[in-house]
């Protein structure tokens, strides 16, 4: 797996449950079937009290790989499907978005804040992921996207 995080690559997750228990699963075909997931995942995290800012950044990543794995990853085909994978605890977020395509190497995206990449309109959704989760991690193949958010302080 490739892991990036400001915390480096320290990704071991506390797994306390929260009130809602085990990770819960859902597949869809397009990215509005998946509007009651963000939803779900918004409400958790304001019943557990989670700053405002950690459930924008949450939120923003989530969109950002679920748009990803229907528009890159899946090519837009509607015979295929996203699998998400999430848990909300007291402590963090973590959410799994694989699509049911070939997969890319992310360390392959040219790098959104060089200047030459400035107006290029591709790799700022993976820019967003890694700079508003706690860590960010792929699985070998590149078609499937861990992403974690640690509560921030109050």
């Amino acid at each position: 797996m490739y892991f990036y995080g400001r915390k480096g690559r320290d990704h071991a997750t506390t797994a306390d449950g929260g009130p809602e228990g085990e990770a819960h699963q859902v597949q869809a075909r397009s990215l509005s079937q998946l509007q009651p997931v963000f939803d779900e995942v918004q409400d958790w995290m304001e019943f557990l009290d989670y700053p405002y800012r950690d459930v924008f950044a949450v939120l923003l990543a989530f969109q950002e790989a679920a748009g990803n794995a229907f528009r890159h990853g899946n090519r837009g085909d509607p015979g295929k499907h996203v699998q998400v994978t999430y848990h909300v605890s007291s402590s963090e977020v973590l959410l799994a978005v694989e699509d049911q395509g070939e997969g890319f190497e992310p360390d392959h995206v040219p790098d959104t804040l060089i200047r030459d990449n400035l107006d290029r309109p591709g790799g700022r959704g993976l820019f967003l992921m890694r700079a508003y989760m706690s860590w960010v991690a792929f699985n070998p193949k590149g078609n499937c996207v861990t992403l974690c958010r640690r509560r921030s302080a109050s």
